[in-house]
């Protein structure tokens, strides 16, 4: 069974650092989606008013696609609320939970550094070539890959630090 107590002083730090990179990300992605929302209505209104479309805004909303999906998904890994199928996982005894757990997380961060690895070679590849009409690199569409990449790889070793000091509190790790 889970302890209760309160995590260590290094514990600690590491959950204020993961939950201030964890709040930032919503907050840019939030901010992307307020922004492509008022993109959108400019586009529309563009459109059927003024007969005159804006171009730029299908690229744009390219780039703020790639901020919001990738930055919510870190996000989702350190709160846990990403997607995945944890009906096996919650049927078989706590033993065994933990180590479907640790394994799970084990795969989660050599994915976000794979993520981050080959994510990284992308952007710095396209970072020469310009996204047509609005003239910025197009490395930028997929930095948030990248990110996204090193944020996954950083918060599921936090989860596993979090279960080798016996200190896990997600739902489906908690021994009953």
């Amino acid at each position: 069974m889970q302890e209760t107590t309160e995590p260590s002083g290094f514990l600690r730090h590491m959950n204020g650092l993961f939950d201030v990179l964890s709040r930032i990300c919503l907050i840019i992605s939030g901010t992307a989606l307020v922004a492509m929302t008022v993109m959108f209505a400019w586009l529309v209104f563009g459109r059927y008013v003024l007969n005159d479309t804006p171009t730029w805004v299908e690229q744009v909303s390219h780039l703020l696609i790639m901020v919001i999906a990738f930055l919510g998904a870190a996000v989702g890994v350190r709160q846990d609320t990403h997607l995945s199928v944890v009906l096996f996982r919650t049927k078989v005894p706590t033993p065994v939970r933990t180590v479907f757990v640790v394994v799970t997380d084990l795969l989660m961060a050599v994915f976000g550094c794979l993520m981050f690895w080959y994510g990284l070679e992308l952007t710095l590849f396209k970072m020469n070539s310009q996204i047509p009409l609005i003239r910025v690199p197009e490395g930028l569409r997929s930095m948030p890959l990248t990110i996204c990449g090193a944020l996954v790889f950083l918060f599921s070793v936090g989860h596993l630090i979090h279960v080798l000091c016996g200190k896990d509190t997600r739902k489906d790790t908690i021994g009953e």
